[in-house]
């Protein structure tokens, strides 16, 4: 429904753009810069539970073919709070999700240019603090790699130029450590919702 939903709003935005349309080429290089929104799943763990979190990401695709492409997603640090299941906010943590994905452009002449992609994700989680009833209380996460998946479409407004809209699922979970002990795994396993403005060169 997510993805439906996303892919709806593109092509209608698609509508109130100019009709010229760039045809992606092999050699091309995208890079796309905007935000997304990470909402992790609702039930990441026994004891506690991670929130969502918004940040600046920028990727780039290299066109390998006009449909096939790699693409790099790289991200300024989200920042979460981690609370207890009574809604009680008892740490932080900063993480990092660069991941990696092999694309497939379906329609690279036209002026939306549908596309999926299927890859591999690294977060690295740091500066983990903990607060209020667990302050002072060290708190280790480990860093994680899973399987990641994204639909998206680019939306050209001239030979350059163009709007992107995505979603991805990801893979994340982490082994949890407090003052030495462990908690176990943290699943966090997100769908992440990007709008970016982009530049083809």
């Amino acid at each position: 429904m997510r993805i439906k939903t996303m892919l709806c709003a593109a092509a209608l935005l698609s509508t109130a753009v100019t009709n010229t349309a760039a045809a992606m080429d092999q050699g091309d290089w995208l890079l796309r810069f905007g935000a997304s929104y990470i909402d992790p799943k609702s039930n990441n763990h026994e004891v506690v539970s991670v929130d969502s979190a918004t940040s600046m990401t920028f990727n780039f695709s290299y066109m390998m073919t006009r449909n096939w492409a790699v693409e790099v997603l790289a991200a300024w640090p989200f920042k979460h709070d981690i609370e207890l299941k009574d809604g009680t906010r008892v740490g932080s943590t900063k993480h990092i999700p660069p991941t990696v994905s092999l694309q497939y452009h379906f329609a690279p002449v036209s002026k939306f240019q549908p596309y999926v992609g299927f890859g591999v994700n690294y977060t690295r989680f740091f500066s983990e603090q903990t607060v209020g009833p667990l302050e002072g209380i060290p708190l280790d996460l480990d860093a994680s790699w899973g399987l990641a998946g994204e639909v998206g479409a680019d939306i050209m407004l001239n030979e350059a130029w163009f709007l992107n809209l995505n979603i991805r699922y990801i893979g994340i979970e982490t082994d949890a450590t407090l003052g030495g002990d462990p908690l176990g795994k943290v699943k966090i396993d997100p769908w992440v919702y990007g709008g970016n403005i982009g530049f083809r060169f």
